[in-house]
């Protein structure tokens, strides 16, 4: 599983492929249940290294776009047609808390979750299906769904470009890729740490 945590492992090892291959990853990391997928580090890599690779960068966020959004259609179809029948409590990926985390990222922040998931992994990949359980307005979901794809997809391919000029960047790209998958989850860990303080606080109420 090198690619996961060297995305240029998995860029070299799809060979003349590489466009669709990102395209592939994207789509099934935003919709399709499976979040353990490299998505930012992988646009990322991609951007710095596109020329090496032999494609435009303009094909890259073009379909990386489209890509992305139509992932994210599929994973508010699932949402709207399973619900939670998905998930149980002792899955391997499909988890329940996976799903309850999303959930709660979606109630908190409502259409804006779409935008703002896109940017913290695991969460990315099921708050599109929080949306369908929850029969979010459709013609909202997809603006701000479009909103999301351009936005992830741009921004990690602008740093990409800007980053790439910098020589520690590029001659250590999977220590730069590990470390934008520990800033995408670092959000997550406080999140988790807040919630285990107020479950002290309230047992030290209770006691």
């Amino acid at each position: 599983m090198d690619f996961i945590s060297d995305p240029q492992v998995l860029l070299a090892a799809l060979g003349p492929w590489v466009v669709p291959g990102v395209a592939l990853v994207l789509f099934v990391e935003s919709g399709l249940l499976f979040p353990f997928l490299p998505g930012d580090s992988l646009i990322f890599t991609a951007a710095l290294l596109h020329e090496e690779f032999g494609f435009g960068v303009w094909t890259l966020v073009v379909v990386g776009i489209i890509a992305a959004f139509l992932g994210v259609q599929v994973g508010y179809w699932l949402g709207a047609k399973f619900g939670r029948r998905l998930f149980t409590d002792d899955a391997r990926i499909l988890k329940t808390e996976y799903m309850e985390r999303a959930e709660e990222f979606f109630d908190k922040w409502g259409a804006v979750s779409l935008v703002l998931s896109r940017f913290v992994p695991i969460v990315r990949t099921f708050v599109p299906l929080a949306a369908g359980i929850a029969r979010m307005d459709y013609k909202k979901f997809v603006f701000y769904n479009t909103v999301a794809a351009i936005a992830w997809v741009g921004l990690m391919t602008i740093l990409g470009l800007t980053l790439g000029q910098i020589d520690y960047v590029r001659n250590n790209i999977d220590v730069i890729a590990i470390l934008i998958v520990l800033i995408s989850v670092a959000p997550m860990g406080v999140a988790w740490l807040r919630a285990q303080l107020q479950k002290r606080r309230a047992n030290r109420a209770a006691a």
